[in-house]
């Protein structure tokens, strides 16, 4: 047996229905589609969600909650992870991304208190936690807020 011996089974391939080629066809005329109605028309569906009419599901459900206007979205850098930038001794947030800690010296960045500080550092950022302010200042650092 060769490759190009090889058929499909009896039956299993049919060949396409031609629609619109004539009365003699047996699919000419309306080309299957039934008189008139929504589904006769080119472009005659309806989107999958449609529920025929009745009210959705989407307009049944109650409205929950909100979202604040000015919710802040923080890039967040642990006190440990800031040992990194250690050839620095004025940290900013553009070092934070040369460092590969934050993604973008562009948004607003967050210290947080996880970790321990080996050395001082001047670290400019845009908000602290207060435990991350203590371990700055322990370990001789300031932590100064940019605005």
């Amino acid at each position: 047996m060769r490759l190009n011996q090889l058929a499909p089974p009896r039956g299993a391939v049919k060949k396409p229905k031609r629609i619109g080629r004539g009365a003699g066809s047996g699919h000419g005329g309306t080309s299957t589609r039934g008189h008139k109605g929504q589904m006769s028309r080119s472009g005659g569906k309806t989107h999958p969600w449609f529920e025929g009419g009745q009210m959705p599901l989407q307009r049944r459900l109650p409205k929950r909650g909100f979202k604040p206007i000015e919710k802040i979205g923080y890039q967040i850098v642990n006190v440990g992870s800031l040992n990194k930038c250690s050839s620095q001794e004025t940290i900013v947030p553009l070092s934070l991304k040369n460092a590969g800690l934050i993604r973008s010296a562009d948004r607003p960045v967050k210290i947080l208190g996880q970790g321990e500080l080996k050395s001082a550092f001047t670290i400019q950022a845009h908000a602290y936690s207060q435990s991350a302010v203590k371990k700055i200042q322990e370990a001789g650092g300031k932590a100064e807020l940019i605005k």
